[in-house]
């Protein structure tokens, strides 16, 4: 289903007419009203009048999460306060937050891009979400419930945790799609099968997951646990939130809406822009944003865009699943490692659980960074004799070592001793001091 067939399935060059329109607007006003901006643009000697086609887009200068902190709360207004009716922020719990602010049209143009996106999962009118983001300053409950409202399907607001409970809503409410973290659907599972509830009777169809890097391999387990299609959204804080792009039905790769958000791809460590097909940095622009806009945006999120039209009838161009962050990029000992890459690993191997925590360290002799990956073995497989989880631990070693070329120490732990979460995992945890 296509929400907006008019803006999602326009022609190309029109497309890009508009988009240069929206972006000589946004320039001239950012540096007319944004005192941050025109200091930036003075800085890199750039002016409005320099703009004269979508591609000068490449002379203007980045907008970094840094540049987001330091202007805490309102230095990226772009309107009067007074305009401002909601206010967002990361989900961070160290550091300064970053802030997004919308107006009125704002959050028009946020629930367009919801709606957009459950429509992708097939969402309709008829349809009754079950919402299991969390609500508040983060962006992912409201966002769902933005683009619900939007399409006129039933909305349970439920947020994160209460896990019984969200269980017993999808049975009494006859729920048929739902929101949340991809690790959080896959607690629910876990969850109902210790309370001996069948999942795949619920009568939920589709799942809409973000908020948190998954995999190719947890996508597919998701799928067998809940018997439903599990489809990706990609947003930002920092961008307006979820919405940015989705999947279709064909799930290959994600829309962007493009009409609202101006994708590019450059090599992060040149900043130069690289063809589409080509792997680097997403970077994005707000062409639309009223409250907070944002030029060439550094996301730290890497993929490629997907330059073949797509066979559901859009013709927005898609990005392909995120392979991680160039700031979650592990290097242990010279080799750069995403836990992306581990997770993938994981979900082929028979025996242990897709939860999984990666400890790194410096070794205080040789001065390099140490990874020990714990992994959970599965219920059945715990009971078995040491040598056979010894045998597993190896097996484990091997094929990390053939998928990413280095020896991981690796530490089998007991089923559900890794610390589950209703919101974002927390994968990696660092213990280096600099």
């Amino acid at each position: 289903m296509i929400f907006n067939p008019q803006k999602e399935c326009e022609n190309k060059e029109s497309r890009k007419k508009m988009q240069f329109a929206l972006l000589k607007n946004l320039v001239e006003h950012v540096y007319n009203s944004v005192p941050f901006y025109k200091a930036k643009f003075d800085a890199a000697g750039i002016k409005p009048a320099d703009i004269k086609c979508l591609e000068d887009i490449a002379k203007l200068p980045f907008t970094t999460k840094s540049d987001l902190r330091e202007t805490y709360p309102y230095g990226l207004l772009a309107v009067p306060q007074a305009d401002i009716v909601e206010i967002h922020m990361s989900s961070g719990t160290t550091g300064t937050p970053v802030v997004d602010a919308y107006t009125e049209r704002d959050l028009d143009d946020w629930a367009e891009a919801m709606a957009r996106t459950l429509s992708g999962a097939g969402a309709c009118h008829t349809d009754t979400v079950q919402n299991a983001y969390g609500y508040g300053l983060f962006t992912g409950g409201m966002g769902v419930h933005h683009g619900a409202k939007k399409l006129g399907a039933t909305i349970i607001p439920i947020s994160s945790g209460n896990t019984e409970k969200q269980l017993m809503l999808m049975r009494d409410f006859n729920t048929t799609l739902f929101s949340c973290t991809p690790s959080y659907a896959m607690y629910m599972a876990e969850r109902a099968k210790e309370l001996g509830i069948d999942i795949k009777s619920l009568p939920v169809r589709a799942g809409l997951f973000g908020a948190e890097p998954w995999s190719e391999g947890i996508r597919k387990k998701i799928e067998e646990d809940w018997n439903i299609k599990a489809y990706d959204v990609y947003g930002l804080t920092e961008i307006t939130g979820p919405g940015v792009a989705f999947e279709c039905e064909y799930q290959a790769g994600m829309h962007v809406n493009e009409d609202l958000f101006y994708p590019e791809i450059i090599n992060p460590d040149t900043g130069e822009p690289v063809p589409d097909g080509t792997k680097g940095e997403l970077v994005f622009t707000t062409l639309t944003k009223q409250g907070t806009p944002l030029i060439r945006y550094r996301t730290r999120d890497i993929t490629f865009i997907i330059p073949e039209e797509c066979s559901c009838g859009r013709t927005t161009r898609r990005i392909h699943r995120l392979f991680g962050r160039t700031d979650d990029m592990l290097i242990i000992r010279g080799v750069n490692v995403f836990p992306s890459q581990i997770e993938n690993a994981l979900v082929e191997i028979h025996g242990v659980e897709p939860n999984y925590q990666i400890i790194v360290d410096r070794n205080a002799q040789t001065h390099l960074d140490d990874a020990e990956l714990h992994v959970e073995v599965s219920e059945s497989q715990f009971s078995d004799e040491t040598k056979d989880l010894e045998s597993l631990r190896s097996k484990i070693d091997n094929v990390m070592k053939s998928k990413l070329g280095i020896h991981l120490k690796i530490k089998l732990v007991e089923p559900k001793s890794i610390e589950r979460s209703t919101g974002k995992s927390k994968r990696v945890i660092d213990k280096r001091t600099y």
